[in-house]
């Protein structure tokens, strides 16, 4: 394991990029939501990441609060027929889940490392 020392970079802006949360240089992904083993950079191990549940909830939220908002809104403007509904529901809610989940996913993940949560189990 590389020993260097990293001025890490900020969480937020790393994480929502979907890199190392300690060099801000390796990739955190390996595919869609897979973890890497570790960072291809400064070699950070990242089996001890867990964001769990975090993502799907945050995106979950997010997406009903938008879909539900732009249902009330098309059906006061418009009063279209309830197939225009459903049609913009389901190209809505599956966009915007699919544009979301990896970047909260790194975020999370981001947010974790800096705020040094499982204390002990990651490398200062």
């Amino acid at each position: 394991m590389d020993q260097r020392t990293f001025s890490p970079p900020p969480p937020i802006p790393t994480g929502l990029r979907g890199r190392c949360p300690r060099c801000g240089e390796g990739h955190l992904f390996n595919g869609f939501l897979a973890l890497r083993p570790s960072c291809e950079a400064c070699g950070l191990d990242y089996s001890h990441f867990d964001s769990a549940d975090g993502p799907a909830f945050f995106v979950m939220s997010i997406v009903g609060l938008v879909v539900v908002g732009l249902a009330l809104w098309l059906e006061i403007t418009y009063e279209p027929p309830i197939w225009v509904h459903a049609l913009v529901a389901v190209t809505m809610s599956v966009g915007l889940s699919l544009m979301l989940v990896r970047p909260l996913k790194g975020l999370l993940i981001a947010l974790q490392y800096s705020n040094k949560a499982e204390q002990g189990r990651f490398e200062s």
